[in-house]
């Protein structure tokens, strides 16, 4: 038999539930709130079947572009042969949780504007918070190495083929 083309077409391992966590889902999945502009990951749950995306965005991060009832909006984009194509897809809650792709950006900048406020506070001018390339390591000198002369032992031709040294 040819291999089926279906919507769900090998997603055997890929939409089944971990270990011991089979069944309905949390509630908290429901009580989560989000917003437009919010960075969201696409993970299915196999155990819900509306609102469930196709195959191909499992695993997909997108940016929220609208909230419905029970549903959200999220937007990525997709490679389409040499192209990149903006897609907006409306998926249920229960198939999207929130990402943390932009956290690392959103500490350092909350960090980097406490720095000024506190150089602000001090009087001082505003110092740079650009990221700079670590550079190179610190040259040190090896202390207490002691030379040693390898010479390479010679090779006997007539001694090999009788069976060894």
């Amino acid at each position: 038999m040819p291999a089926g083309h279906g919507v769900r077409a090998r997603t055997r391992d890929l939409f089944a539930r971990p270990f011991r966590k089979k069944g309905y889902a949390q509630i908290s999945t429901y009580l989560r709130t989000y917003n437009i502009g919010q960075y969201v990951d696409i993970e299915v749950n196999g155990s819900i079947h509306k609102g469930m995306p196709h195959k191909f965005y499992h695993g997909r991060t997108g940016v929220v572009w609208n909230v419905t009832k029970r549903a959200i909006g999220v937007e990525m984009n997709k490679q389409v042969r040499n192209k990149i194509i903006k897609k907006r897809i409306h998926v249920r809650i229960e198939h999207v949780q929130p990402s943390r792709c932009a956290e690392d950006a959103l500490l350092r900048r909350k960090n980097n504007d406490r720095l000024k406020a506190e150089a602000k506070a001090r009087g001082e001018p505003p110092l740079s918070t650009k990221r700079q390339p670590e550079g190179p390591k610190p040259g040190f000198l090896v202390e207490g190495a002691v030379l040693e002369t390898v010479t390479p032992i010679p090779y006997d031709v007539v001694n090999d083929l009788k069976g060894g040294y």
